[in-house]
């Protein structure tokens, strides 16, 4: 069994994850004004899920967060202005695996590494990344005899390798078939509870983001217009009435304006 298996199952108040927090956040592109004068605080090991139409900054907001872009004004500080950085501190999981053909398996989660990657113990670092996820058995094969599902497994191996702080998540089950994403959201879900992260979620499935966050906001008009806790107990069954409640009003409000 791999050593993140042995981890205790829920985040402890000491948990690995990054508080982050966002004051005043805006960002353009050209005359396209994106976010404006955004507020946010995220606790450490909380699982923040973002939801709002096309266009609303989700993606922007979490680029920012992780690093990927620059916001034009505002101010972004981890753990209450630590001086940790971005690039320090958060990993990616895209929609796409993005993984490099021409490399094993093993090799495209030890990429995540980064400089790492020449330490005595990258090679068991990945191994152990890969058996979290359940593909230790396919550590030497290529990329293309995995199905789609197993790819992203392997993506999020390889975010999870060098073992992150806080892990941002643009949409990356939403290409996949249902069972699979059913599949590995629960993975993910369990990945989280032994690790104690901090995680953003962005989605346009509001059932996806009730079912793996502790907290759901709406963006619009590049502002947080809905913030609420999720206080359905773990593991969350989409057939019952509370959960189906919830997801009808968050639904609401972001068809409420077509």
């Amino acid at each position: 069994m791999s050593a993140l298996a042995n981890v205790q199952a829920t985040p402890t108040p000491t948990a690995a994850g990054a508080a982050v927090t966002l004051r005043g956040i805006a960002k353009s592109f050209g005359d396209k004004r994106v976010l404006s004068g955004l507020d946010l605080h995220v606790p450490a090991g909380q699982f923040l899920s973002i939801v709002g139409r096309s266009g609303c900054g989700k993606s922007t907001l979490l680029r920012l967060i992780a690093g990927l872009d620059a916001a034009d004004r505002g101010s972004l500080a981890f753990d209450g202005g630590a001086a940790a950085t971005p690039s320090s501190v958060a990993r990616v999981m895209f929609q796409e695996p993005r993984l490099l053909p021409w490399a094993s398996v093993l090799s495209n989660v030890e990429v995540g590494l980064g400089a790492l990657r020449s330490a005595p113990d990258a090679r068991a670092r990945a191994l152990e990344a890969l058996d979290a996820v359940g593909l230790a058995d396919r550590a030497e094969e290529w990329p293309s005899t995995l199905s789609g599902g197993q790819k992203q497994r392997v993506a999020l191996a390889r975010a999870l390798v060098s073992r992150p702080r806080l892990l941002a998540l643009d949409e990356p089950l939403g290409a996949l078939d249902a069972l699979t994403r059913i599949e590995m959201q629960a993975l993910l879900e369990s990945v989280w509870r032994r690790e104690g992260f901090t995680v953003v979620l962005v989605t346009h499935d509001v059932s996806e983001a009730l079912a793996l966050g502790d907290r759901i906001i709406l963006l619009e008009r590049g502002v947080v217009s809905l913030d609420r806790p999720i206080d359905l107990p773990r593991p969350r069954f989409r057939g019952e009435a509370e959960f189906g409640a919830l997801e009808q009003s968050i639904l609401a409000r972001l068809l409420r304006r077509m």
